[in-house]
């Protein structure tokens, strides 16, 4: 089946990049200049990089002097991490691993059986060391859609004096977010999961924060990360930034499809939706098919023009057991059957009811493949 005909239904990966980032991201292509420049040429690149500033500051409710540019969320995650100086970092068990391996020891928070982190646990953990510590919990899961109680973990963080990380790589234009709301110091985002292009991101600060930069060697970013900036990724962001605000209601009502999929392929088979008892994203569902191995089924859709992956799309290609799954209790034989099925802003009806058809016709083959086996 040909590119133009497929269904693409894994945009927590990576979504589509909106006309207007193509824009902005082509106007940016067009300048000749270094940001770092004082001539004409060099302003011209600075201001398409400061105005996306300012529009990824509002993406995060923040100030465009808390926004520190990076190449993605994976390096603003260790730069939050890393760059505090804090000698004890403390995580849910479920962060993205580019937080959970961002420095040796991490701290691992437990989770219930709907991946939400457990406050009590986190309290007790805190209390029992006095050595100032940095507390990351992301604000959306990216494999099962889970919205983390943010706001209810940074208060329990400040009652023993530790930063607070967020993040919000995944949640970032799905969800209202605001950094002061949720009461964090930092909060990590992505372009590429919002409508921009791959390798661009940001760190954002609610308040100035000391920070050791992880990439040296140049004062740019305010000495916070060395290196010349990716002007058309950075305008993309920002183009993406905008986009993604005024779209957060037409978001919120993937809902209606996510449930709607869940509904038809329960009437198919006993899945299980992991994170279902939990709030979540509008646009996420993790699910199992009974007895066929994730790796099958995404081949098996792959086939059938369908795309959608088993959890974070990180790991080299690979398709590993989930540690987000096994942080809930998930028996590694059902975990080894879940696929996560993410819908985009640009995803259809048509391509709701394709999955639907698609799915159904490999579950119902693996049937009767068995039947005929028994």
């Amino acid at each position: 089946m040909g590119m133009e005909h497929a269904v693409y239904l894994d945009h927590n990966a990576t979504t589509a990049v909106r006309a207007a980032a193509q824009q902005a991201i082509a106007r940016a292509l067009e300048l000749t200049g270094n940001a770092s420049s004082v001539h004409r040429f060099g302003r011209a690149v600075r201001r398409l990089v400061e105005d996306a500033r300012d529009d990824v500051a509002v993406l995060a409710g923040a100030e465009p002097a808390g926004v520190v540019f990076t190449s993605g969320g994976s390096e603003a995650n260790n730069l939050a991490l890393c760059g505090t100086g804090r000698p004890r970092i403390v995580a849910s068990a479920i962060e993205h691993a580019s937080v959970l391996k961002a420095t040796p020891a991490i701290e691992k928070i437990p989770v219930d059986g709907d991946g939400m982190v457990d406050l009590d646990a986190l309290d007790a953990m805190l209390a029992d060391d006095d050595r100032p510590a940095l507390l990351s919990v992301m604000l959306a899961n990216n494999e099962t859609g889970v919205l983390q109680p943010v706001a209810e973990a940074a208060a329990v963080a400040r009652r023993h004096g530790a930063l607070v990380h967020c993040d919000a790589v995944q949640a970032a234009g799905k969800v209202a977010l605001d950094i002061k709301a949720l009461g964090v110091d930092m909060v990590s985002l992505s372009a590429h999961k919002i409508g921009g292009a791959m390798g661009s991101g940001a760190l954002v600060f609610g308040n100035d924060l000391p920070l050791a930069a992880v990439v040296r060697g140049g004062g740019q970013e305010r000495g916070r990360r060395a290196g010349t900036e990716n002007v058309p990724g950075i305008a993309g962001f920002g183009a993406a930034a905008r986009e993604a605000i005024g779209g957060l209601g037409d978001f919120a009502r993937l809902a209606r499809w996510r449930d709607r999929i869940e509904a038809r392929l329960g009437e198919r088979a006993d899945i299980r939706v992991f994170g279902a008892g939990a709030p979540r994203l509008a646009n996420t569902s993790c699910l199992t098919m009974p007895g066929v191995t994730a790796e099958h089924q995404i081949i098996a859709l792959d086939l059938a023009g369908v795309g959608v992956s088993a959890g974070s799309a990180c790991s080299s290609g690979k398709i590993e057991p989930s540690h987000v799954l096994a942080a809930m209790g998930v028996a590694p034989e059902v975990a080894a059957t879940a696929i996560r099925v993410s819908l985009g802003w640009n995803t259809t009806e048509d391509d709701v009811g394709r999955f639907v058809a698609a799915w159904t016709d490999v579950h119902d083959r693996a049937r009767a493949k068995d039947a005929a086996a028994a």
